[in-house]
């Protein structure tokens, strides 16, 4: 009987570690607080930041129930904490939760600082390696921070490109910001068939031909699934709809491997 007692006790403390998913606010600048929600699994070796598209605002409330759970990351945030990896789907600031949300605030020092805080809060309770992950406009924070924040000075330890913004007229598009002072791994990720007019498939090469110059970067293409609504929507093939288990399993192998 002995050695079963063990393996239950092995597997009951195995299951106590992992956490249910809560609502986490941290103050960040003054007056401020930045709320997400953490998914903490009990295996988790590194933690992902999900920077969701659009507006950015995902209405996480207090009790952790999401209000706007449509978008590619937001809804396979399940299927990242499956694969081994703590998970910050991080909302709009406490100062942003009106419109525009986020609309001209990604690329600010403003929001910066929010993001570092949340990356500090990740390193210091759960001491593992932090990466931002942003799709569509979600793409235009992740990519800003990791340019303004080197991982020595509290900056991720590396950074996903989903459905990237590759050419806007009304905000900076990701290739057009200072890609060379990024220092770590960069994956890029992208629907073949994605049609939305701010990420084009046939504009890749204005993101990944800037990349080349750094040490650690790579190109994931998908093809398939489903393709509902808007282009630019997170149901049509601009959001992965329908394959999201297969891109997930490849964006956290990748991870892992870093």
């Amino acid at each position: 009987m002995r050695p079963v007692i063990c393996l239950l006790f092995v597997f009951c403390t195995t299951q106590a570690a992992a956490q249910a998913p809560r609502a986490v606010d941290v103050p960040t600048r003054p007056g401020v607080t930045q709320r997400f929600l953490l998914l903490q699994p009990a295996n988790a070796r590194a933690a992902v930041i999900l920077f969701s598209g659009g507006n950015g605002s995902v209405q996480i409330s207090a009790d952790g129930a999401i209000g706007r759970n449509g978008n590619f990351l937001v809804r396979s945030r399940d299927l990242f904490a499956a694969h081994g990896l703590a998970v910050a789907v991080i909302d709009a600031p406490s100062d942003r939760q009106n419109p525009p949300f986020l609309g001209g605030f990604r690329q600010t020092a403003e929001h910066v600082a929010d993001v570092k805080t949340v990356i500090a809060w990740l390193r210091a309770n759960l001491n593992m390696p932090v990466w931002l992950a942003g799709t569509s406009r979600g793409t235009q924070s992740a990519a800003y921070v990791t340019t303004q924040l080197p991982a020595a000075e509290g900056g991720p330890d590396g950074v996903v490109l989903t459905s990237t913004v590759l050419a806007d007229r009304r905000s900076r598009a990701v290739p057009a910001m200072a890609l060379e002072r990024i220092g770590v791994p960069v994956l890029v990720v992208h629907h073949r068939q994605d049609s939305c007019r701010v990420c084009l498939f046939t504009d890749l090469p204005l993101l990944t031909d800037k990349l080349k110059r750094l040490a650690k970067t790579e190109t994931l293409l998908f093809d398939g699934g489903d393709n509902t609504g808007d282009a630019c929507g997170p149901r049509a093939y601009h959001g992965y709809n329908g394959i999201e288990a297969e891109v997930v399993a490849k964006i956290a192998a990748w991870i892992g491997a870093k």
